[in-house]
């Protein structure tokens, strides 16, 4: 089998893994939960800021770290390559429109997000080593019983795939190119791949090879960091094309009903349907709401009340696509990139910094890259290995973060189609059971946020 044919099967895995069935769970499942929570949650948005801020931590309450760890450990995974190159092949590909259906997906993610995360704390289990453990197949296995293993189980081996950090290093590995390698003339095909790769191995590996604790503490420098640097250079440049700002944001509002420039295969018998989809699947991609990945991270939380992590869990979604996304998709527009430039990807967007701030855009970019993109490397390889324990026993889980550094060579040297349907596929089969589970077990949700809320209401909090 050539690169070709393998390149062409992962893509069609691809568009079976994210058809009808999916799109209902995803989003059918989530607004169900917005309905059935009837959008509680919203209202303590400040709340779920004083919870971050650290106003209710408790040594003794059972965990591993902060909230604030939790949440910029989850960030430091979501807040990566989706936010600037998956953004680029949404708009790419669907237009401004695209850009309005992952606002939807954001929306929506952020319910989800505060079952899952929750459910995370509520429903904690024990690895073969006794260690309090969270994540979808732990309460798929505590809140649904042992007979609901199976999908635990498919939870977990679809996760080992999933959590390879592949799309990002490869999108990484471009940005080098493009930006330093090539204009310098020293680009050499796959050795400089190759040495890219290797590099980045070697950084994820003195991390990863630390555990939870130095993968938290970096996440938690690293987040907050990256995230003001990116907006304060996109604010540049809608400060330099504030004339056609207004302009853009109405038209991705108004493109996300008529798909104008939508150039992808249609869904549903239309191409607004293809585009609803392209940008829900764009979305997911870039605040994982509903895939089950962030819930492992904030089922490490130091706390016993489930629902203060579950609020601080919804600022991700808020954070990582309303802003971050929404960032890089306004750079694309209004520097006319996504319309002049036949680039893809980390290579769109790096166009319309070098457009709009010729001499230091690109290497902001590239600086806001690697920060994105390596931070993105440790959080994923500490998903995978919650996975590889809970399937193989926790003294084994070792041997995952191998197989991982392994893979981030396997990243930089291969096509970014690939690698992009591959994660696709393996994200999708992730949130059927994360979001089976959360369905069944929402009442028990609903239910523990009406009393959280009320003892709120009555000052029973300190």
């Amino acid at each position: 089998m050539n690169l070709k044919t393998l390149e062409n099967l992962i893509s069609e895995l691809s568009d079976i893994a994210w058809g009808l069935p999916l799109l209902i769970i995803l989003i059918g499942g989530g607004l169900y939960l917005l309905v059935r929570i009837r959008f509680l949650p919203f209202w303590y948005l400040f709340h779920a800021i004083a919870i971050l801020r650290g106003k209710y931590d408790n040594d003794k309450d059972e965990g591993e770290i902060s909230h604030f760890q939790a949440l910029t450990t989850a960030l430091s995974a979501t807040v990566g390559m989706g936010n600037i190159a998956g953004v680029a092949v949404a708009i790419a590909i669907g237009g401004p429109g695209a850009v309005f259906w992952m606002w939807v997906s954001a929306v929506i993610g952020m319910s989800t997000k505060f079952f899952t995360a929750t459910l995370a704390v509520m429903f904690r289990g024990k690895d073969s080593e006794g260690k309090t453990q969270g994540g979808p197949m732990y309460f798929i296995m505590e809140g649904l019983g042992k007979k609901w293993k199976p999908l635990a189980i498919f939870f977990s081996i679809s996760g080992l795939i999933g959590a390879l950090p592949v799309f990002n290093v490869n999108q990484l590995t471009q940005a080098i190119n493009d930006i330093v390698l090539k204009p310098a003339g020293i680009y050499d095909g796959f050795i400089s791949d190759l040495t890219i790769g290797i590099v980045l191995a070697a950084i994820t590996a003195f991390v990863i090879l630390g555990g939870l604790s130095r993968i938290s503490k970096i996440a938690e420098k690293l987040v907050p960091s990256m995230v003001g640097l990116y907006f304060i250079l996109v604010l540049i440049i809608l400060g330099i094309y504030s004339d056609v700002v207004p302009h853009y944001f109405k038209l991705i509002i108004t493109d996300a009903f008529s798909a104008s420039f939508f150039e992808g295969d249609a869904f549903l018998g239309g191409v607004v349907g293809g585009l609803i989809l392209l940008g829900i699947k764009r979305g997911a991609f870039s605040n994982e709401a509903g895939i089950g990945t962030a819930p492992m991270a904030h089922g490490a939380a130091k706390t016993n009340e489930p629902i203060r992590e579950g609020l601080v869990a919804m600022l991700g979604p808020a954070i990582d696509t309303l802003v971050v996304c929404t960032l890089t998709a306004l750079a694309i527009l209004v520097t006319g990139v996504w319309e002049s430039s036949d680039t893809n990807g980390v290579s769109l967007t790096a166009t319309a910094f070098q457009t709009a701030l010729p001499v230091y855009g690109k290497y902001g970019l590239l600086l806001c890259i690697v920060i994105f993109s390596i931070s993105s490397l440790f959080s994923y390889s500490y998903y995978g290995t919650k996975c590889m324990s809970f399937l193989f026993g926790a003294k084994n889980k070792f041997i995952y973060n191998y197989f991982y550094i392994g893979s981030i060579i396997i990243g930089a040297t291969t096509t970014l189609e690939m690698m992009l349907g591959l994660i696709d596929s393996f994200f999708a089969f992730m949130a059927i059971p994360t979001m089976t589970a959360t369905l069944i077990l929402a009442p028990r949700v609903v239910k523990e946020a009406r009393i959280y809320f009320s003892k709120l209401k009555n000052g029973n909090f300190n």
